[in-house]
């Protein structure tokens, strides 16, 4: 009766998810790792995106290096985190809102 049960519940729980709509498509507005990470152009208008950046890799202990920043609507700014230069004696500073 116990194993009747179990398959019972992994065949309704199997069907529930492969009836679920997968989100593939979906990116977040801020999205990054220790190598750098993508801004999207909606956040433009609300908020100091290079703060975010700024912020971002700084928590690594790194730098910022804006790669692209595409002026059309739904595109996204990237940027790379990177060491810091040689010669400079501090850590990167993180930002405060």
């Amino acid at each position: 009766m116990r194993m009747i049960r179990l398959a019972i519940l992994a065949a309704g729980l199997s069907g529930a998810i492969m009836s679920s709509a997968a989100k593939a498509d979906w990116v977040p507005p801020f999205k990054g790792n220790d190598t750098g990470g993508i801004i999207s152009t909606s956040l433009i208008s609300q908020t100091d995106i290079r703060a975010l950046a700024i912020d971002h890799c700084a928590r690594y202990g790194k730098v910022v290096k804006f790669l692209s920043a595409p002026q059309e609507y739904g595109a996204y700014v990237s940027f790379a985190c990177r060491w810091v230069p040689y010669g400079a004696s501090d850590r990167p500073l993180r930002v405060r809102y």
